[in-house]
């Protein structure tokens, strides 16, 4: 719940592509229902998920893990969808 506030109290925040490209990436892994999202998170057991991530793994869930994971168009229809939370 506390990642959703965050996440949600970003938007009135985000200006660059940069800091818009986190806030996907922070809420593509937080509606992650499992615990191995990207390579760079970590599994129960504390080790990292590396290929063991869903990330890596064909055909399920795609997170988006990384700034160029997220395409152009899609960074502008999270700008579309959000403009008028920034008013």
């Amino acid at each position: 719940m506390f990642i959703i506030l965050l996440s949600l109290s970003s938007f009135a925040f985000a200006q660059s592509d940069d800091e818009i490209k986190n806030i996907i990436i922070k809420q593509s892994i937080a509606s992650y229902p499992g615990n191995c999202p990207c390579p760079y998170n970590s599994a129960k057991n504390g080790s990292r998920c590396g290929k063991r991530s869903a990330y890596n793994k064909r055909g399920g869930y795609a997170p988006k893990c990384y700034p160029e994971d997220i395409s152009p168009q899609e960074l502008r229809e999270w700008k579309q969808r959000n403009q008028s939370r920034k008013k």
